[in-house]
This record gives C-alpha cells, structure tokens and sequence, in this order.
C-alpha cells in the first residue's frame, strides 16, 4: 500500500488576490509563494498557517474548476483549531465573513462556531475546552437525541 505523506486542502475561489488578503489579515497566515498567469489569473498560491499548507487558485472553468460560488454551495467544512475561537470569528466576521453560528460550548469538549468566508468556503473554527473519551462523547451524542 502507498505511504500518505501529506495532504492539502486546495481551494478554489473566485478572487485568489482577495482571498489571500483575507486569509493574511483574518488568520495571521504568510503566503509561500504564487504562480500568476500573464493575464494576472493565479493558478496556484501556498499560504502557510502556522506550518500547515492551504493552496488556492482562481476559477478554471475550462477545467471544471470552480469557486463555491459557481457550484452553488460547499459541501466541505475546514476545521480550524486555534487558542481562540470567539476571537477569531469576530476577526473573521470584521473583515466579511458571514457567521453562520456563533461560537458556543459543545458536548465535545470544544467551544466553536462557524463562518462562511467572502469566497463562499465554510470554516468551523473552536478551541479545546475540555478533554473528552470518544465514550463519553458518544454517550452525550446519543443524550442529544
């Protein structure tokens, strides 16, 4: 069987510039590098959140490549664990984003909420508040039903 290295999240958006803009001033991220089309259309940028890569790119629609915006909707959830999460949804909701739910104590053992960013990419965004077995968590699951 093949050995998994890494893996990506590589999103599409429909204004990579602006999407970078905003993954800097709201996630406090760097970018890596950027390969831009003569015509200004990026094809490929790495941003660097705290050691772990994000690639994102323009729309390529003659390649099927879309924004969530094209399609519709998202059907995928980034998943941010950060020191802060209230802090960092209000952050991201200053500079555009939408809050879908606002961060709130869960049965898990995490504080979150989620935002739906400019680009139309869905970020749950929560921080530890405690530590919980996978039994508990499923028994206070099933005590939500």
């Amino acid at each position: 069987m093949t050995k998994i290295h890494e893996m990506f999240p590589y999103l599409c958006v429909s204004d990579a510039n602006a999407a970078v803009d905003f993954y800097i001033r709201v996630f406090g991220v760097t970018e890596k590098f950027r390969l831009t089309e003569p015509g200004g259309r990026i094809g490929h940028v790495e941003l660097d959140f705290n050691g772990m890569t994000l690639m994102l790119c323009d729309e390529f629609p003659e390649c099927g490549t879309g924004s969530p915006e094209r399609f519709g909707g998202t059907s995928v959830t980034i998943h941010l664990h950060v020191d802060d999460a209230d802090a960092l949804v209000n952050r991201a909701v200053e500079h555009g984003a939408m809050l879908e739910r606002a961060p709130e104590d869960h049965f898990y053992g995490e504080r979150s909420g989620t935002i739906r960013d400019p680009f139309g990419h869905r970020w749950l965004i929560g921080h530890s508040i405690e530590k919980v077995s996978p039994e508990e968590m499923q028994k206070r699951y099933n005590e939500l039903s």
